[in-house]
């Protein structure tokens, strides 16, 4: 199955850097998201950062734990977010953690494609099985 829809992000913080050297930073990022369309609920997201001296290369690895409702199923579950820009070529692949699904979601696989449009917003594109 496919679901779409879009989300805004809010509460984006930052910790301080756990490691600053040779122009090399990795952080700590936490932020939460709510989502509309075939996905309706929020999330809270905990991101580990890494950024170069080279702006446009830099990478993220996050856990997101998804609460609301998927085509009317009802429950949670934890996606994984690995996104990394080098030199500007962009790749991300989020994918839900094996089990992590609750409730109604209980079985849940699958993968998210996540687009941000020209005007900023973000919309997200889930292929699933259940």
């Amino acid at each position: 199955m496919t679901a779409k829809g879009t989300f805004e992000t809010a509460g984006w913080t930052p910790q301080p850097p756990y490691d600053e050297r040779d122009g090399i930073t990795l952080g700590v990022v936490t932020l939460t998201k709510t989502f509309s369309g075939d996905l309706t609920g929020t999330s809270l997201v905990t991101m580990l950062v890494a950024t170069t001296p080279v702006e446009e290369s830099r990478s993220y690895v996050a856990l997101e734990r998804i609460e609301g409702t998927l085509h009317g199923r009802a429950g949670s579950f934890v996606v994984q977010h690995d996104a990394t820009s080098d030199n500007g070529a962009q790749t991300l692949r989020i994918r839900v953690v094996a089990d992590s699904g609750t409730d109604e979601l209980r079985g849940l696989r699958g993968e998210m494609a996540i687009a941000i449009g020209p005007d900023g917003g973000h919309s997200y594109t889930f292929d699933y099985t259940l």
